[in-house]
């Protein structure tokens, strides 16, 4: 692990937000992968690899995100939250617009339950949007922390970037299996399963470039750029991903698949930033 970090030390930090966010997308695609391999996915299992996730994302947004946010805003007291609070409610809302006007289909729901504007969209790509929708704010993520070592902000460091890679890059892998699985059970070829559940992810090393290249030039916007992802991740966790865990009789698996990924996210990051 310490070579991994020594190496994202040498290279330019821009880059680095590439590569990590390159990492994230790649381990989607071998979640996707295993439609090669199995046949069909135990709902317990499943049910409990969305709340890993989202117990990643929650305690990715409080330890990488806000609590470096807070630290590095200027003045006491009520003075120094307001940037993480202003950042946090802009990432929230910026979701709750796309949740509302880009048309997708939740996992475990039914096509008649489907967001977003009206379209004739084919259900197959209406899955892939559900999740691209939860892979932006985790790009923008991994972009701005990156990006703040960049701009040689103390309270961003290298070590903290790279964890916050690795969990999301963790719980990336049943998210590839969490769209190809069920492309697969409605008829789609294996190949085009797979296609689909790794483009899901495509948006990952867009948003993290674009997060980098811009808390890079606009340094004084770094504490709401990281309160933003955390909003924006936080946001998806409670109207989409712990929604979908609830929808059979495994709530009590997917809680504990949930504090299982709190519990490494929050690890990875104490101890590697």
């Amino acid at each position: 692990m310490d070579s991994i970090i020594t190496y994202f030390e040498t290279i330019d930090p821009i880059l680095g937000a590439l590569y990590a966010s390159l990492f994230t997308w790649i381990v989607t695609a071998l979640g996707a992968s295993l439609v090669f391999l199995i046949k069909g996915i135990n709902r317990a299992f499943f049910d409990g690899m969305l709340g890993f996730t989202g117990g990643v994302m929650v305690a990715a947004s409080f330890w990488s995100l806000l609590a470096p946010g807070i630290e590095m805003s200027p003045g006491e007291g009520f003075v120094k939250v307001i940037p993480a609070a202003v950042g946090f409610a802009m990432g929230a809302f910026f979701i709750f617009g796309l949740d509302k006007v880009l048309p997708h289909l939740h996992i475990n729901f039914k096509e008649t339950e489907k967001e977003g504007v009206k379209s004739p969209w084919h259900k197959t790509t209406l899955l892939v949007l559900a999740i691209a929708l939860h892979n932006i704010p985790e790009g923008l993520a991994v972009g701005v922390l990156f990006g703040g070592v960049a701009a040689g902000i103390p309270e961003a460091t290298i070590g903290g970037a790279v964890a916050l890679a690795i969990g999301i890059g963790i719980q990336n892998f049943p998210e590839g299996l969490a769209v190809s699985m069920p492309l697969r059970r409605q008829g789609v070829s294996k190949f085009k399963s797979f296609w689909y559940g790794q483009m899901s992810a495509i948006v990952e090393p867009i948003a993290a470039v674009i997060g980098a290249v811009a808390v890079t030039f606009f340094i004084p916007i770094l504490p709401y750029a990281l309160a933003f992802a955390a909003g924006a991740m936080i946001f998806v966790v409670v109207e989409e991903v712990i929604p979908e865990t609830q929808r059979d009789k495994y709530t009590d698996v997917a809680t504990l698949g949930f504090i299982g990924g709190f519990i490494i996210m929050m690890t990875l990051d104490v101890a590697l930033s």
